[in-house]
């Protein structure tokens, strides 16, 4: 079978995509009812042949617009070959070799998948070999999975379980937000990281991923960690859980079908806005006339005939310049012996006015000037002394500033506050606070300690003493392995939290600051309620909540650690203010 020639005197095939293992993927051309189809061909006496008409048969039962249906299958001319809907774009494992997908389209895309599953079990069916190279987002951005049952009977794979085919769901999503395959199928991708024979989390191999993704691939494939009630159990469950991150589902579908672009067919390219020549005129032999810019005219309403066509006659040379009048380079002299440069009459003073003029007056000439009286001797080193004086009066001034603004600022550590209209209002409505309990809190680690033995030190009344974090390969943030770690104050009762002032070591450390009026102990971040937010890199940070309501448990959370090293908070006290 080459190029051209014809299957079944109606499928022309018109290239060979794929051969492995005996097998061959065409791209061909229905010609009964004019589409693009897809046919797997086989040796007829190949021991897979009747595996895969039997595989054929059972994906022609399965009807869903996620699905590349099985159209036509047969034995003739010594091939097996079963015929598929054409579909066109990249498949996931192409869409991750550069970098890992975004969490809400890998959210929706695998929930697409997973609805097709679900499907397909309610019909007793599995695909057999799930794997990311067998999902594929077509030209107009919609889903769809590929070689259903068909590609596992090519690889010569019996019909998968369902608990395998479940595990090799859940891998696709593991693959889309990481790059990596943990899956039971053979899959070219690389394989995601284990330690101790457990799989790593997907926020262990790339930071970023969402909580509610990362418990359901880690609930699914490390069973020790499911959560009873929250980990799903199949593929509806796992689909359903999906689009509840992904919230709107249309709209999801429409940003995906933008990112492919407008074209209809991904083998032709793309032209925006393209540009037809005029029909030729019975008897023309010419499309157009040429245009004075060189370029071919076709609407006579916008360019003028009388524009594009170039005047016969040259244009007139322009006028020349005049000749500058010529000036001698030197004034002549003046006749008869007179002065060269003469007194205006009219500028003179006449005898009633010269008793206005400033010097007396010659009618004859020009007024003479008086001679000023010579300016007395100063006296020797009197300037020195004066500049000496203004110094000194501008450096006690300044040394008077300079005490003042740190007796201010003392002043405004003391009380609580930076603003000294304030302090004495401050100091006599707020109080400091000693909490019944200060513990480390770090929900997010495993496990979920963060040196409590040195709790104790960030409440001690000593500055030099501090308590610290462990030391982090990487800062903390949304790139980072965790949020956050802090410590939790227990004020034994509803109190309104005024203020709260941490001092830091090390370096520029960004801190929140968190509530809950909650009478029992929060467990992590989602009990409680961001009221503030700072940094320093001078070692005192004041958080002062925007709204002051009864609280009853306060957390410190560090955001952003300095580095010396590796990455490292030290909080040396904290004084909570009510």
């Amino acid at each position: 079978m080459r190029p051209g020639d014809t299957l079944a005197d109606r499928y022309r095939l018109i290239d060979l995509l794929n051969e492995t293992r005996g097998g061959r993927f065409w791209h061909a051309w229905d010609s009964v009812l004019a589409r693009q189809v897809a046919i797997h061909l086989l040796d007829a006496g190949d021991p897979r042949a009747d595996a895969l008409l039997a595989a054929a048969r059972a994906s022609a039962r399965l009807s869903d617009p996620r699905l590349l249906r099985v159209l036509d299958a047969g034995t003739l001319n010594g091939w097996c070959y079963v015929v598929n809907e054409w579909g066109e774009g990249p498949s996931l494992d192409t869409l991750v070799s550069e970098e890992p997908l975004a969490a809400p389209r890998a959210a929706w895309i695998v929930g697409e998948v997973a609805e097709l599953v679900a499907a397909a079990q309610r019909a007793d069916l599995t695909h057999g070999r799930l794997v990311p190279a067998n999902v594929m987002v077509d030209e107009t951005g919609a889903v769809k999975v590929i070689g259903f049952a068909v590609d596992a009977a090519l690889h010569g794979i019996d019909a998968a379980d369902r608990d395998d085919e479940f595990i090799d769901l859940v891998s696709i999503l593991y693959a889309a937000l990481t790059a990596r395959w943990p899956g039971r199928s053979h899959c070219p991708m690389p394989e995601a990281p284990r330690d101790h024979g457990m799989i790593l989390r997907p926020r262990q191999v790339r930071a970023g991923v969402p909580r509610v993704l990362d418990h359901l691939c880690d609930g699914v494939l490390n069973p020790a960690h499911a959560v009873p009630g929250q980990t799903p159990h199949d593929a509806a469950a796992f689909a359903e859980a999906l689009f509840d991150f992904v919230g709107d589902r249309q709209a999801a579908a429409d940003a995906e079908a933008a990112r492919q672009g407008p074209n209809t067919s991904p083998r032709l390219p793309q032209i925006p806005d393209p540009v037809n020549p005029p029909a030729l005129v019975p008897g023309d032999d010419e499309p157009g006339e040429e245009t004075q810019v060189g370029l071919p005219s076709f609407d006579e309403e916008v360019l003028d005939p009388e524009w594009r066509t170039p005047s016969p006659e040259p244009p007139p040379p322009p006028p020349p310049f005049e000749d500058s009048p010529e000036r001698p380079l030197f004034a002549p002299e003046p006749a008869n012996g007179e002065p060269a440069r003469k007194p205006r009459e009219d500028l003179l003073p006449s005898a009633s006015e010269s008793s206005y003029w400033p010097w007396e007056t010659d009618a004859s000439g020009p007024p003479v000037p008086p001679t000023p009286e010579p300016d007395p001797e100063p006296v020797p080193g009197r300037g020195w002394l004066r500049v000496a004086g203004f110094v000194a009066v501008a450096a006690l001034v300044l040394v008077a500033i300079v005490y003042g603004f740190n007796k201010g600022r003392d002043n405004a550590d003391e009380d609580g506050g930076n603003d000294p209209g304030t302090s004495g209002e401050r100091r006599a409505t707020t109080a400091l606070v000693t909490p019944s309990e200060v513990v480390d809190f770090d929900p997010l680690g495993d496990p979920p300690e963060e040196k409590p033995e040195l709790v104790a030190l960030a409440f001690d009344g000593d500055p030099e003493t501090a308590w610290e974090t462990q030391g982090y390969n990487e800062n903390f943030g949304p790139d980072g392995l965790k949020d956050g770690v802090g410590l939790l104050f227990d004020l034994g009762s509803e109190r309104e939290v005024r203020e709260v002032v941490v001092d830091v070591l090390g370096g520029t450390t960004e801190v929140e600051l968190h509530v809950s009026p909650n009478p029992e102990r929060p467990r992590s971040l989602d009990d409680l309620t961001r009221v503030a937010a700072g940094s320093t890199s001078e070692g005192r940070i004041r958080l002062v909540p925007d709204t002051t309501v009864p609280e009853r448990w306060v957390v410190v959370w560090l955001t952003s650690l300095p580095s010396d090293g590796s990455f490292r908070g030290r909080i040396s006290e904290v004084r909570i203010r009510t």
